[in-house]
């Protein structure tokens, strides 16, 4: 079975330099809203500012009007114990909080996802720990990506980086994705597995992956909204996640501000941004 056979889409380098605007839109976004994260701050004043900003430069939110029941915002503002799809509203930060910010764009019909989890002021040290392993368990999975390699190489990543740093959950049932013309495609990526699994990794191939940490267990209750998946435990969750593609010279994250160049560096993977 081929890759068109199996709905995963394969870009051209010209496509690929589309979906760097997309994605650079959501990394600007995103930065915009971690400067704006402040004990006191409502997540819907934060959804208004990603919105603007989107819409400013062009773009259309991904999320807003996606699936049923339509989801109602520009950004997924999850709090603490709340790990993706949180609504934005009237909520406002305090103190100690966590929130992850996840945030997509299209711009041109080519959609760009990210997302990150950023500390209300200060915040106690085990959870200063789980954002830093969290983060670093997204770069590791972007850094095992070679073309040739399969998918579940990734995932292998995720897994080994977070394992090796403590007892975390790691969510199963939420995974990463394939991107382009929509924002959720085929394959999957999961945060867990054995390396060597599933679709190759093949120039003009775009994945965004997004690990899902938490401080006590992997399983979850979907809430009442019938959006915000939320630990079953009241455990503290973090989200990261970037868009990214590997191209014949090295890793291009698609999402990040400078296209992943210090982080990739500094684990010693090419870069193959242009």
């Amino acid at each position: 079975m081929g890759f068109r056979d199996r709905g995963i889409e394969i870009k051209t380098p010209d496509q690929i330099d589309l979906m760097r605007v997309a994605g650079l839109l959501v990394g600007e976004t995103l930065e915009l809203l971690r400067a704006a994260v402040r004990p006191g701050v409502s997540t819907l004043e934060l959804d208004t500012i990603a919105e603007a900003n989107i819409r400013d430069h062009g773009g259309v939110p991904s999320f807003k009007g996606y699936s049923h029941p339509p989801f109602p915002a520009t950004i997924c503002a999850s709090v603490n114990d709340e790990v993706v799809h949180g609504i934005p509203g009237e909520r406002t930060l305090l103190e100690g909080d966590v929130i992850s910010i996840d945030c997509g764009a299209i711009v041109e019909g080519w959609h760009g996802d990210a997302a990150i989890t950023v500390p209300v002021g200060e915040v106690a040290d085990d959870v200063v720990e789980l954002l830093r392993v969290t983060e670093e368990s997204l770069w590791r999975g972007m850094a095992a990506a070679r073309l040739g390699g399969r998918v579940s190489d990734i995932s292998h990543a995720v897994e080994t980086h977070v394992r090796s740093q403590g007892r975390y959950g790691i969510l199963e049932d939420y995974t990463g994705h394939g991107i382009g013309t929509e924002m959720h495609m085929p394959p999957n990526v999961p945060n867990v597995g054995r390396r060597g699994r599933g679709p190759a990794i093949v120039e003009g191939l775009a994945l965004a992956v997004e690990p899902m940490v938490t401080l006590g267990s992997k399983h979850t209750d979907l809430l009442e909204d019938e959006w915000t998946v939320a630990t079953v435990d009241g455990s503290y969750a973090a989200h990261f996640e970037h868009t990214f593609t590997v191209t014949p010279q090295g890793a291009w994250v698609l999402t990040a501000v400078d296209g992943g160049r210090a982080r990739l560096d500094a684990l010693g993977v090419p870069f193959g941004g242009r």
